[in-house]
């Protein structure tokens, strides 16, 4: 087993296709899978499954990419502390609910880390996805929210992927509504107060179950229903048609503006709001540092 051989198959794992990797290690397909080929006996393990519509990681082949990344991270700090060279950019990767403190945390690691050389991804995804993402290392780090609607589902998927929760806070229901939009003036408000006004929620595509609906209550009856994909656009109509969505009343000034404002929803429900890594996994320092920088976000709903 060398370094290299350990650096192809990560390449491919992120890459996703041997092709692709291979056009990135300025290597021949063919090379490249004999070079995993050999590694895979080697070790006795398979690493890739080959199937008809691409290449898969088979589940012991998600425990030995963890092992490889630690590795390869461990010897790129070696080279940068003594031979003071950087032969790769920096990679690292998050997969998240619509959450402003997951971008601001992700900011903070960039001006930690950054320099003049990263290669960092965050996604801002559909909740089956972002279990997906994580099981398969295409991110180090998940977030997403369980509740007693869906707990004893996301769990069970979470586990059976390889995963571990953790929580980072516990959160009661807010509404997000424009700055000017009629409700805007009350401290509470309530289910009642919101029948008239358009719900916008993030659609989750073939896993649109409500177990994996970002927002919670999802299982209501509304007349006026509204789906998007990404946050400006929710926060747009939210302005334009004084529409409004259920999370957790986190929410950033500096990222989102004046426009949106949280207020509390009368309701007798909760939002646990965490984490997901691989189980067993130790992170890598970019995955220690987001860590601490989340926690910093959302200290003060932190019990």
């Amino acid at each position: 087993m060398t370094l290299q051989q350990l650096k192809y198959i990560v390449t491919v794992a992120d890459k996703g296709t041997i092709s692709s990797a291979a056009k990135e290690l300025f290597i021949s397909q063919p090379s490249l899978t004999n070079a995993i080929k050999e590694l895979e006996e080697e070790m006795q393990i398979t690493i890739f499954n080959r199937t008809n519509k691409g290449i898969i990681v088979s589940n012991e082949g998600n425990e030995f990419l963890a092992y490889a990344r630690q590795v390869l991270e461990q010897f790129n700090l070696l080279e940068e502390k003594f031979l003071n060279v950087k032969k790769q950019s920096l990679r690292f990767s998050v997969s998240t609910q619509h959450y402003s403190f997951a971008v601001n945390a992700f900011v903070d690691v960039i001006r930690e880390f950054g320099g003049n050389n990263y290669d960092f991804t965050i996604r801002e995804t559909q909740t089956y996805e972002i279990i997906d993402d994580v099981s398969r290392l295409k991110s180090e780090i998940g977030i997403l929210y369980t509740s007693s609607k869906n707990e004893e589902v996301i769990m069970k998927i979470i586990k059976q992927n390889g995963l571990v929760f953790e929580k980072l806070f516990i959160a009661k229901p807010h509404v997000f509504i424009s700055s000017k939009h009629p409700l805007a003036k009350l401290d509470i408000i309530t289910l009642e107060d919101l029948e008239e006004y358009p719900y916008l929620s993030f659609e989750q595509g073939d896993y649109n179950s409500f177990y994996f609906s970002e927002e919670i209550l999802s299982t209501l009856d509304r007349n006026k229903n509204i789906k998007v994909r990404d946050r400006a656009t929710l926060f747009n109509l939210a302005i334009g048609l004084n529409g409004y969505t259920v999370s957790s009343g986190v929410i950033s000034k500096e990222l989102n503006g004046e426009n949106i404002i949280a207020r509390p929803l009368k309701v007798d429900e909760h939002m646990c709001i965490g984490t997901i890594v691989q189980k067993n996994m130790s992170l890598s320092r970019y995955g220690k540092a987001y860590m601490e920088f989340l926690k910093n976000h959302v200290s003060d709903y932190m019990e």
